[in-house]
């Protein structure tokens, strides 16, 4: 009975552990190729042991990038940076501002501004993409940073949950912040913002990772190399028909585009959890 309790607990890590091979060992794999040559990534098998090149390859992949691109990985982790960060701080500024409204003002036609933004989930980004990209067309704004996050910064997820985290706010401390002579944007500041900080981490974190992983758009939008995203480069690495692939470039580029989103996981891991389950205010 002993043993057998004993293997009932062993069982659960047995598979947490499998499962942790099975995610880690691609990536493994990605960090022994951009530590070799390219013949020594083409030939089969590949050696599955890191090489003597790496500072070498991520050197040249940081500062110069993969010949047929002509960008350095440096400059594309700067471009998807100032996306991710304009990206998560615009959905969240807006979508604060928008719950705020919705939730503490008395207006005609409030709910239908509030479902008329939650239908937006409804419609995919396909059915939207050329309208907008029109529209960024018009206003001369290709190939520029404003237009890589202008039209990524309304999100009715994150109204939706800011609207549903104020309605649960006591109507008791709006009512004393009116009575202490506190205006709107005074009790939103000094008060509301203070209390809402779990879910804006929580937030931050999502939409740090959806601007960070933006292909679509970047790829509509950018045609200068020095507007290159990560995800677009890596694509345009892979894409030389004429040239031959430098897979340790492309595989050092590949493993630097994972290091943000994992730091700031990691960085925010106990807001991220605080502001997904915890209800207490």
């Amino acid at each position: 009975m002993t043993e057998y309790s004993r293997f009932r607990r062993a069982l659960p890590h047995l598979f947490l552990a499998l499962a942790i091979a099975v995610l880690a060992f691609p990536i493994y794999l990605v960090f022994v190729a951009s530590t070799r040559t390219s013949p020594e990534i083409m030939s089969a098998p590949m050696p599955l042991f890191p090489g003597l090149h790496i500072l070498e390859n991520y050197g040249r992949a940081v500062t110069e990038g993969a010949k047929n691109l002509g960008a350095s990985a440096f400059t594309m982790m700067r471009n998807s940076l100032i996306m991710a960060l304009g990206i998560s701080t615009g959905k969240i500024v807006v979508s604060l501002m928008a719950a705020f409204a919705i939730v503490f003002f008395d207006f005609r036609l409030r709910s239908f501004c509030f479902w008329s933004i939650f239908v937006t989930l409804m419609l995919p980004v396909e059915v939207r993409i050329m309208p907008t990209y029109k529209v960024i067309s018009d206003l001369g704004m290709l190939n520029t940073y404003a237009g890589l996050i202008m039209p990524m910064i309304v999100s009715a997820t994150a109204v939706f949950l800011f609207r549903q985290f104020f309605l649960s706010v006591p109507r008791e401390i709006a009512e004393a912040a009116q009575i202490d002579g506190a205006h709107p944007m005074q009790f939103f500041a000094r008060i509301l913002v203070p209390m809402t900080r779990t879910p804006i981490a929580a937030m931050f974190v999502i939409q740090f990772i959806y601007g960070w992983n933006q292909y679509l758009w970047p790829l509509l939008i950018t045609t200068k190399k020095e507007y290159y995203t990560l995800l677009i480069g890596i694509n345009r690495m892979l894409s030389g028909a004429d040239v031959q692939i430098e897979w340790q470039i492309v595989m050092a580029t590949t493993l630097l585009a994972m290091v943000p989103p994992a730091a700031v996981v990691i960085a925010m891991q106990k807001q991220f959890v605080s502001g997904m389950t915890d209800t207490e205010k």
